[in-house]
């Protein structure tokens, strides 16, 4: 089998997801996405025509997000007309799909060269509050598939899981950003977003609240009440029915709100991942190689819980055990996803989430993964170390999973 090599990773910075308060929300999503395969190009010197695909996740498929974001992005951005593309949808788990459909295809010797990564404008226009499976009654008959948010708040009540434990991890999350950026661990990866004038549209993170400590965050209301209450219409259940349809003895309170939960934003990331041959015949120096990947599901109604699971499938295929792992990112969605992920597996939480997460950075939904494939690449480069491993929740109950090392 060859080797999926990662060539490089590039992100833009993380705009705040509201229009008329975010610096990007402004800009069209080709636009964002464009502005980092550019960014490849121009950083690692490739003919675009050799470019096999463009994978590309983006969990809205809507408004200007339609109409494949690959393909038209790769066209924005210069790319030769025979470089194709695509858009996947795994929710969250767009960014890390479109990476392991990349590594798969060269692996396979099917594809040489790859273009992955993903782009979510948060800004853009809601698609409205919509039971997850897209209210078709017979799919929740059988799986009562809830609002992501309520499922947070029902795996802390389940899981018994307090309110002050996941206040201390989105503290923790803010601290650990702040020292990230100040150390400038980001610069290699980050590229500013320009306008079509050639001005600086955002060069830096602008979700972040650094001064957040626990004694703030206590004063922040639930979020999620009114929302577990809502009904689509006069006969639908509401968000907490569903849950309860499946665990009609689970009392829900609710423990998460602005601040331990993950930032809405607008953001883009791409990946560079070619075969060991191809790299060696073109100069291209390898940072690192896929070692395993792996997909897995779990229960659509807490929707939540599957990184776990997905980390020891993809542990298991790599050979592989934590103990192997040098860094883990795995997605703050919400902070009791991570904080349950690190209490099942007993991880050295040193080792977690080091430079801070969605929290304290933000969320682009389709474009999270990527992100997080260069942010582990950075800081295993900084620290000299090895092996790192991404993770994240998805809609209907899914968490694709990587292992990559450094070459």
């Amino acid at each position: 089998m060859a080797e999926a090599l990662i060539i490089d990773a590039c992100r833009t910075p993380r705009g705040i997801g509201k229009q008329g308060k975010g610096s990007l929300a402004h800009l069209h999503p080709q636009h964002l996405a464009r502005t980092v395969l550019e960014a490849l190009v121009e950083r690692n010197g490739f003919d675009t025509a050799d470019v096999d695909d463009v994978i590309w996740g983006t969990s809205s498929q809507v408004c200007e997000q339609s109409g494949d974001l690959g393909r038209m992005a790769a066209l924005d951005a210069g790319y030769d007309v025979t470089a194709s593309g695509a858009t996947l949808d795994r929710f969250c788990g767009s960014g890390i799909t479109s990476a392991n459909y990349g590594a798969h295809a060269v692996m396979a010797g099917m594809e040489d060269l790859v273009v992955t990564g993903g782009t979510e404008m948060m800004s853009l226009p809601k698609k409205g509050l919509l039971p997850m499976g897209a209210n078709n009654p017979h799919l929740q008959a059988l799986h009562p598939q809830s609002h992501q948010g309520v499922c947070a708040d029902a795996i802390a009540s389940q899981e018994g899981i307090g309110r002050d434990a996941l206040d201390a991890l989105a503290a923790e999350s803010q601290r650990r950003a702040a020292v990230a950026i100040a150390e400038g661990r980001f610069d290699r990866s980050l590229v500013p977003v320009r306008n079509l004038d050639g001005t600086v549209a955002l060069d830096h993170e602008e979700f972040p609240r650094p001064q957040t400590t626990v004694e703030s965050l206590a004063q922040l209301p639930p979020s999620f009440p009114a929302v577990a209450d809502y009904r689509h219409t006069e006969d639908s259940l509401t968000f907490r029915e569903l849950i309860n349809q499946k665990y009609p003895d689970l009392d829900i309170g609710h423990v998460h709100h602005a601040g331990n939960s993950s930032g809405v934003v607008d953001g883009a990331a791409a990946l560079l991942i070619a075969g060991g041959e191809y790299a060696a015949a073109h100069g291209l120096t390898p940072r690192a190689r896929v070692v395993a990947t792996a997909n897995m599901g779990d229960d659509p109604t807490l929707m939540l819980n599957a990184p776990v699971p997905s980390t020891r499938k993809v542990l298991a295929r790599a050979g592989m055990t934590l103990d192997d792992i040098d860094l883990i990112e795995v997605n703050e969605a919400f902070a009791v996803v991570a904080e349950k992920f690190q209490r099942d597996l007993d991880v050295d939480r040193d080792k977690v989430n080091v430079n801070g997460g969605a929290i304290a950075l933000g969320h682009p939904i389709g474009a999270t993964g990527a992100i997080l494939i260069g942010t582990v690449l950075d800081e295993l480069e900084r620290r000299d170390q090895q092996v790192g491993l991404v993770t994240m929740c998805a809609g209907g109950g899914m968490a694709p999973s990587i292992i990559i090392e450094r070459v």
